[in-house]
């Protein structure tokens, strides 16, 4: 097979961290290199996923009085407050590059993640569907997207990770919230600063990830440079991803829990799935559903995915069986993979909703 091109970036302006691979992915043809991009901010910024509700997830005020530049990606996910001490692994390949399952592409892409944490002495795993943990401690998240004929997997290596910051970019309901949210991570989540003695040479650890990443997808891998196509759309993205129609994206559901009259009311709730939060905002009328919008930091393929089983949940009872047929439907006419999301748990997040009210 080709080999794959390297683009070793370094330190960019945050907002370009996030459009470069997008540009990769979307200027993809027939004839463009499958590409592993290396990379890190020169400095902190937050980023919110592609079906988040910008400001229910992050505190504007707080990332405004600290100069924090806020993005939004088009891949899945929660919103999350990145800085140098991360060192990004953006895959750009074409879709028979990797394997068909979502699953199996975060297998294989987290494989030489964890082989190189091993190499450090960090006795990292992967706990399925797309995290990578030490002792139970999470040390790194994973997410995927399409992004025109490309198939993107992006993580990253933590060096270091700023657990104080990140609790208090989230918008929460009391800061008794945004407290246990920073005990949680502080438990839960690890560092090589903190299972390591010292920090290791990060040129040093490029070289083990590249070797093991060279080895997992059996093909070499050879320093490139972006085409010039490729930086002017990276160029034009870094303007549209911190736009307001793009960060302010909002549905037309957003009243919750108002009642519209005695058969029609709106309401929102929020539903926990293996693979991710699921938020719902549903219009109810005469004990079905009347409209649907769905958020959260979960993933999901193609990217219409989400407006599909939207609408195909309109008309249905409340029922959890009604609701689930209604979603599996729309999984097998739309191929959508969604790891560690069933029709069931969008069944259930939207009685939740209904229930919540």
């Amino acid at each position: 097979m080709n080999p794959i091109r390297l683009l070793d970036l370094g330190l960019v302006p945050p907002i370009r961290s996030q459009t470069i691979y997008h540009a990769v992915g979307h200027a993809l043809t027939a004839d463009s290199p499958d590409t592993i991009i290396l990379v890190s901010p020169e400095r902190p910024y937050v980023c919110i996923g592609y079906h988040q509700d910008l400001e229910r997830e992050v505190d504007l005020d707080y990332c405004r009085e600290h100069d924090l530049p806020v993005s939004r990606r088009e891949v899945g996910g929660g919103a999350v407050y990145l800085d140098a001490g991360q060192l990004f692994m953006q895959w750009v390949f074409h879709r028979d590059a990797l394997p068909h399952s979502l699953e199996a592409k975060f297998e294989l892409y987290i494989r030489p993640l964890v082989e190189t944490y091993a190499a450090l002495g960090i006795a990292a795993y992967h706990r399925p569907v797309n995290d990578v943990h030490v002792a139970g401690k999470k040390i790194g998240g994973t997410g995927a997207a399409q992004l025109g004929e490309a198939e993107v997997l992006v993580g990253s290596l933590m060096f270091t990770f700023d657990k104080a910051t990140m609790a208090r970019v989230l918008k929460v309901a009391s800061e008794k919230m945004r407290d246990k949210i920073f005990e949680s991570l502080e438990q839960y989540m690890t560092t090589m600063a903190e299972q390591l003695p010292s920090l290791p040479d990060r040129a040093a650890v490029r070289d083990l990830y590249l070797a093991r990443a060279a080895a997992a997808l059996g093909r070499e891998i050879v320093p490139g440079a972006p085409t010039a196509a490729e930086l002017a759309l990276a160029a034009e993205l870094d303007a549209r991803f911190v736009s307001e129609e793009w960060l302010y994206q909002k549905g037309n559901l957003r009243r919750a829990g108002v009642k519209i009259h005695e058969d029609v009311h709106v309401a929102e709730g929020a539903f926990k799935a293996p693979g991710g939060l699921i938020r719902v905002t549903v219009r109810v009328r005469e004990g079905r559903v009347d409209d649907l919008e769905l958020a959260g930091d979960f993933t999901v393929f193609p990217a219409a995915a989400v407006g599909a089983l939207q609408v195909s949940a309109r008309g249905a009872e409340l029922t959890r069986d009604a609701l689930a047929a209604r979603f599996a439907a729309a999984y097998r006419d739309h191929a959508i993979q969604a790891p560690g999301v069933t029709p069931e748990h969008l069944a259930d997040a939207v009685l939740a909703a209904v229930t919540a009210r």
